[in-house]
């Protein structure tokens, strides 16, 4: 399924300027394409879009710190997803249940230090979307919609 992610700034990198009514397009668990909202629905006609007022939309987050207290391991990885990352370090990722539970999630475990997030096409598809806030509004983790705040 194709999906076409769009924003008022799409971000490539959080640090690079941003694309203005930006997009991107995700083909199953990757990247297809970034740029331009009118350019990208030309691209993919049938794609669903899911359109992010007023947010900014770039790559998913690395959690670098203790996974958040929760009941139990899948609530402490969505806890981690709640806040745009995909993405933790295996020095807190510290017990078989975690790891399972992140696994579960295609939450992905890192070793060493991570290289900053970028959305690259034919990478993973890890997007966020956070609101003028910062607060996030959607993760997107291997091209699935796993968190939306309502």
């Amino acid at each position: 399924m194709e999906t076409i992610h769009t924003a008022d700034r799409v971000f490539v990198t959080w640090d690079a300027e941003p694309v203005e009514n930006g997009a991107v397009a995700v083909v199953q668990d990757r990247i297809a394409a970034v740029g331009p909202y009118e350019d990208l629905r030309e691209r993919f006609p049938r794609a669903r879009v899911r359109t992010w007022p007023g947010g900014a939309l770039g790559p998913a987050r690395v959690h670098d710190g203790p996974l958040p207290d929760a009941p139990s391991p899948r609530e402490r990885v969505h806890a981690v997803l709640k806040q745009g990352a995909v993405a933790v370090l295996e020095r807190y990722a510290d017990s078989p249940e975690l790891r399972a539970a992140a696994e579960r999630n295609d939450v992905v475990v890192l070793s060493g230090t991570p290289s900053q997030p970028a959305i690259v096409q034919t990478a993973r598809a890890d997007l966020a979307v956070f609101d003028e806030a910062g607060e996030c509004i959607a993760t997107v983790c291997a091209g699935r919609l796993v968190h939306r705040r309502r």
